[in-house]
């Protein structure tokens, strides 16, 4: 199964579960199990038309991915998706 790596500050609405393993084929359809399974994580995850937010980066591995543009990426049952929140801060 693929997995999503929940960041930290996603925890509070994840039972701090820091990964979240989905069946599903596709990137736009393993966001959406992923919501769907924690439907608290999505005002922070999604904006109002269901995308993901722009201060929030998708990787696959290594790669930066649109959730817009790629949500029909295949999944593996190895790949990993991590969610990187904006840091802000400093000077």
């Amino acid at each position: 199964m693929a997995k999503i790596i929940i960041p930290t500050p996603l925890r509070k609405y994840t039972d701090q579960n820091r990964a979240f393993e989905t069946d599903k084929e596709t990137l736009s359809d393993a966001i959406r199990q992923f919501v769907d399974e924690y439907p608290e994580v999505k005002d922070n995850l999604l904006d109002e038309e269901g995308s993901v937010r722009s201060y929030i980066k998708l990787y696959i591995g290594d790669e930066e991915v649109n959730p817009a543009k790629n949500g029909s990426r295949e999944l593996n049952e190895d790949t990993e998706v991590s969610i990187i929140p904006a840091i802000a801060g400093g000077k």
